[in-house]
């Protein structure tokens, strides 16, 4: 029965690590999404400082979609990331994009191949996390404490059956032991 849950765990695990994988594995190695940590209030009251957005690709994007893309070359800014909801034009002759929080459309119109995903998850505050794994210090030090706690923490005890020739040796010294005791 151990070895059926044991089996039962690691098919699970797979099947977790295999939806990760064609779901939510990063751009960076492959993958579909995209991870954007929200820095600014532009986005407010939809998404705010240091809420994670996931974004993943789209055949198309359409009004009302949130979506974020990559300032166009030669414009001033380019290459930088925003994330801001599509209110108008279209993929071949450029999005007209604003903020939530904006009360303008954005100066930019980003073509279709501009665009990197669209908003798929959203987890409130846990950018701020990502941002903070992601400075150096925090970084060792987090990596310090877990080395550090492999060799502290004591291996769990070793269950072991004793076997039939070692029960059989037990129950004979019980046996002895009976027979050698005075009696009262």
């Amino acid at each position: 029965m151990r070895r059926v849950r044991r089996w039962l765990g690691f098919a699970v695990l797979a099947a977790i690590a295999g939806l990760w994988a064609v779901t939510l594995r990063p751009a960076i190695l492959g993958g579909p999404a995209t991870y954007i940590v929200i820095r600014g209030d532009s986005m407010n009251p939809t998404y705010a400082t240091g809420d994670l957005v996931i974004l993943s690709t789209a055949d198309r994007y359409a009004v009302g979609d949130v979506v974020a893309y990559r300032v166009p070359a030669g414009e001033l800014g380019a290459g930088l990331v925003v994330v801001h909801r599509i209110i108008g034009g279209e993929g071949q002759s450029g999005f007209v994009l604003k903020g939530d929080g904006n009360p303008a459309p954005d100066p930019w119109r980003p073509l279709a191949g501009d665009v990197v995903g669209t908003s798929a998850i959203w987890l409130p505050g846990a950018g701020r996390v990502v941002a903070a794994l992601r400075q150096p210090a925090v970084l060792a030090a987090f990596c310090a404490a877990l080395a550090v706690s492999l060799f502290i923490l004591p291996a769990p005890p070793r269950r072991t059956r004793p076997s039939p020739r070692g029960a059989a040796l037990v129950e004979r010294h019980r046996d002895w032991e009976t027979w050698t005791k005075p009696a009262h």
